[in-house]
């Protein structure tokens, strides 16, 4: 593999990871004007509402949120502390821990939407065609599904 890039490469990367990072911090300042969950616990609360019995283990609620698992740890603490989740040890698999969403974090991340889903139209959607958003899920839908390959390929190495 090849270890230098080429301009165009270098700069799609790089306004990328600007584009994500300006349109976050909108997004966040936007939730904490309306006294709102920030979007790290935002984000915790979607997965939960997304998967099944709204629970998930741990280690599948890292896949889903994007923390490190000590930064995931500390926020469902605080979560956990709010009572917007609750950790439980009693389903299937009772060595594992789950986060599981409560009624109260489920009507935090309804009050929360609005202004979310208002900043995802305005900081991103309206500057994009149909065409452009169809194209930029497929791209970074193959980026996301190399990058999980990979490591599933690193954890597996001895």
């Amino acid at each position: 593999m090849e270890h230098s890039l080429k301009r165009k490469q270098l700069v799609a990367w790089q306004t990328f990871v600007t584009a994500h990072a300006v349109v976050i911090d909108l997004i966040e300042q936007e939730l904490a004007s309306a006294k709102q969950l920030p979007l790290s616990s935002y984000d915790v609360l979607l997965a939960l509402v997304n998967a099944p019995h709204r629970r998930l283990r741990m280690h599948e609620l890292a896949q889903a949120v994007v923390l490190s698992r000590s930064g995931l740890t500390r926020l469902v603490d605080r979560l956990a502390q709010e009572g917007l989740l609750a950790r439980d040890r009693s389903g299937p698999d009772r060595r594992a821990t789950y986060a599981v969403l409560t009624l109260k974090g489920f009507r935090a991340f309804r009050r929360a939407w609005p202004i979310y889903a208002q900043g995802i139209l305005k900081h991103f959607v309206q500057h994009l065609t149909e065409q452009e958003m169809s194209t930029l899920s497929q791209m970074l839908g193959r980026v996301v599904v190399a990058a999980h390959e990979s490591s599933a390929a690193t954890s597996r190495e001895p």
